[in-house]
């Protein structure tokens, strides 16, 4: 799948194409039901199908106090499309020039004149041009003067809760992962290079970590002990009894270590009954269920039994988990 970082880099012979729209973050149950029709609709006219999506995300730039923290990057995006079918990613720059575009100007700038839409596929909450002053009428009506098609589909309910990106980050911070991975369609996870810890003796204690720390702007679960999987993902051999691209059980740590006194926020994860050296490893920590929220004990043998607990709890929840890979 091609990634255009930007019109400038849409190719000029590209023809007909079938778009869908939208930010994607996560790219939930929801937005695989926009890029799945997408695509049939693009088999249908035997037309490439593009996914716009936008690089940074529109509140980053309208309104940076409110922007909120993101499920993926834009090559979890990408990874993710690619494995729908998607032909082609469009990553807009998203400025306070593309901003200012009445709806007309972005429908005739971009949809038509640079992706040469025969169709287009979005969400009924779908809002473009300056100050959301276009809605899906607004679509629909350029549409029609110009000769594309235009597809709006509802929002993804189930269960009482509409699927969103918005949703789901609700879910990641009270901790149910279960209803967040239900949402998503997959496990969520988290992916980073492995640093140095706190220097508190992990190994000492028989619990050697993995640890990766994130920044604010990426969406963490509520700080506690959750059970998941580790899985390296880079290609070079490894010092230990692991191998890339296999998922192996873990117990994972989220949060602040307040026992030891760490104030920085983490995700630790003790691979089970695995050692190797993990250093600087580029790895993927996939999140299945929580086992209980953080807490501050008063003694390293306190710790340590409530710790022995958790890897038991990990152990039989993760027996009847899938063991096929769902990244």
């Amino acid at each position: 799948m091609d990634i255009w970082h930007g019109l400038e880099e849409v190719p000029a012979d590209l023809g007909r194409s079938v778009v869908t729209i939208g930010v994607f973050d996560g790219v939930h149950r929801g937005h695989r039901t926009l890029i799945t029709q997408a695509r049939a609709m693009a088999d249908a006219l035997g037309a490439p199908c593009v996914v716009m999506t936008f690089d940074p995300h529109p509140l980053a730039v309208l309104c940076p106090d409110r922007m909120p923290p993101m499920l993926g990057n834009l090559a979890d995006r990408a990874d993710l499309a690619e494995d729908l079918g998607v032909d082609h990613m469009l990553a807009i720059r998203f400025t306070p020039e593309l901003a200012s575009q009445s709806p007309e100007e972005f429908f005739t700038g971009v949809l038509q004149n640079q992706l040469h839409a025969a169709a287009v596929v979005v969400g009924d909450n779908f809002t473009f041009g300056h100050r959301a002053s276009g809605n899906t009428e607004t679509l629909r009506e350029l549409g029609k003067r110009y000769g594309v098609a235009v597809e709006v589909l509802p929002l993804v309910a189930e269960d009482g809760t509409t699927l969103s990106s918005t949703v789901i980050r609700g879910l990641l911070n009270d901790g149910d992962i279960r209803r967040a991975n239900w949402a998503l369609g997959r496990n969520y996870s988290v992916a980073g290079h492995i640093c140095r810890g706190a220097g508190r003796g992990g190994r000492e204690l028989g619990y050697p970590t993995a640890n990766l720390y994130f920044p604010d702007s990426v969406a963490l679960p509520a700080d506690g002990v959750y059970c998941g999987w580790f899985t390296i993902l880079d290609d070079a051999p490894v010092d230990g009894d692991m191998r890339p691209h296999q998922r192996y059980m873990t117990a994972v740590s989220v949060g602040t270590n307040p026992t030891f006194g760490d104030e920085r926020r983490s995700v630790e994860a003790f691979v089970l009954d695995q050692e190797a050296d993990l250093y600087d490893r580029f790895c993927a920590v996939e999140f299945v269920e929580r086992i209980r929220g953080m807490v501050k004990f008063h003694s390293v043998d306190e710790l340590l039994e409530a710790m022995s607990k958790d890897v038991q709890r990990a152990r039989e929840i993760l027996a009847a988990e899938p063991t096929h890979s769902i990244l």
